[in-house]
């Protein structure tokens, strides 16, 4: 008999001026995806969407595919609602995943205008600031 390692998920949301801040606690996978793609969905669909959604990822434990289908899903409802997404406190387990499965450019891309997320040479969101062009054959 083995007993369920599942943790609890929780999501907690606080607004802002402007911006909304999800906090998620746990292990993001196909137990509590919807948990906050519904979360998100609320937020972008109120009276007053915020132009900023902050995911707070500080004690995010795990994000499995189903997690990762939950952000880039988060990625397109803020994206249709005009609002930009930042992922906020990224482990660097949520950080391997996003960079083995090719999404960390298409998830952190609004980071990259601001200068605590970009890396040094990293394109801005118009993806010129710091980029070296590349050489010309001669």
């Amino acid at each position: 008999m083995t007993a369920s390692s599942h943790r609890t998920f929780t999501v907690e949301v606080t607004t802002g001026t402007g911006e909304v801040c999800v906090r998620v606690d746990g292990d993001l996978d196909w137990e509590s995806a919807d948990d906050l793609t519904e979360a998100a969905r609320a937020c972008l669909e109120a009276e007053r969407p915020p132009r900023l959604l902050r995911l707070d990822c500080t004690h995010l434990n795990l994000c499995d595919s189903m997690g990762l289908a939950a952000l880039l899903m988060v990625h397109r409802l803020a994206t249709a609602a005009g609002a930009r997404l930042r992922l906020d406190h990224r482990p660097q387990a949520l950080e391997r995943l996003l960079e083995l499965t090719g999404t960390l450019g298409h998830l952190t891309r609004a980071d990259a205008g601001e200068a605590v997320a970009q890396a040094p040479g990293e394109p801005d969101a118009q993806g010129t600031a710091g980029a070296t062009p590349p050489a010309r054959p001669t």
